[in-house]
Parts: C-alpha cells; sequence; structure tokens
C-alpha cells in the first residue's frame, strides 16, 4: 500500500512537471516541505497560499518556481533556497505530503486562509519588515502578513 501511494505521487509529479511551466508543483511542494514540513496542514496550506499569491501579484514573478528561487539584494525569498544546504528533501513521507498539499492548493478549492498574504516569518525572528504590513493570521509559530 505505501509503495502504491509512492508511485501515485511520483506520477502526479511527473504529470504536473510536464503540464506545468518549470515543474510549478514540485518548486510548490519543496517550498512547502522545507518552510513548513513541521507545522499543521492548515500552515502548510498558508505557506502554499502566500506562495501562489506571490504569482498573482504584479510586484513578484509570474511562475510558482520563480516565486520561490527569487533572490532580492543576494537574499533569497525563502530562506531554504539558499541556506548552502541540499534541496532534496530527505523525509519521503513529508514530501509526498507536501507534493499533495500543492496539488491540493494549486487547484484553488478553499478559501484563501491567509487573506492575501505576501509574507511570512516565524515566532523566532523579528525581520525588520513585519511593522510594515498588515498581520492577518497566525498559524502555529509563524505570523502571516498583506498590504496595510
Amino acid at each position: 500500500m505505501h509503495i502504491q501511494k509512492w508511485i501515485v505521487a511520483v506520477l502526479l509529479i511527473c504529470v504536473y512537471q510536464s503540464s506545468y511551466a518549470e515543474g510549478g508543483i514540485s518548486c510548490l511542494a519543496k517550498n512547502i516541505y522545507f518552510e513548513s514540513r513541521d507545522q499543521p496542514w492548515v500552515g502548510q496550506i498558508a505557506v502554499a497560499q502566500v506562495t501562489l499569491n506571490r504569482v498573482k501579484d504584479g510586484r513578484f514573478p509570474n511562475t510558482i518556481c520563480k516565486v520561490v528561487k527569487q533572490r532580492k539584494n543576494r537574499t533569497c525569498q525563502f530562506s531554504w533556497y539558499c541556506d548552502g544546504l541540499s534541496d532534496t528533501p530527505k523525509d519521503r513521507k513529508r514530501y509526498e505530503e507536501a507534493v499533495s498539499t500543492a496539488i491540493y492548493a494549486y487547484k484553488g478549492e478553499i478559501p484563501d486562509i491567509t487573506e492575501g498574504s505576501l509574507w511570512y516569518h516565524a515566532l523566532t525572528v523579528t525581520p525588520w519588515w513585519a511593522k510594515a504590513y498588515k498581520r492577518t493570521i497566525n498559524i502555529n509559530d509563524h505570523i502571516f502578513y498583506t498590504r496595510p
């Protein structure tokens, strides 16, 4: 049974990679995995929604992969992408969950729980930009923000 789920996940990744520019579902799944794999499902959906909200916003790149890989002033928008560590998921089960969440979020079948948020950060940091934006929701140890 477990092998069947893994095969389905791989097939879904292949289908979505061939169907969407630059393997958008794969990029979204990696962003979910590296940014929120330790979060509850709702937190993972929120990270996906921020990524997708950025794709729709003219101030950010217009594809999922370009949003995930975006750098500004030599700083990555999502820290995992330029932290110097491997970008290959090590926990197969959590990555499979991230792929499933990415597909679900991409379909847009649930309302945006982040209320259009374009930014978030963990409670363990206080970024300089946080006071400039409107806080929308806290999920576990992440705070989400939108334009004021």
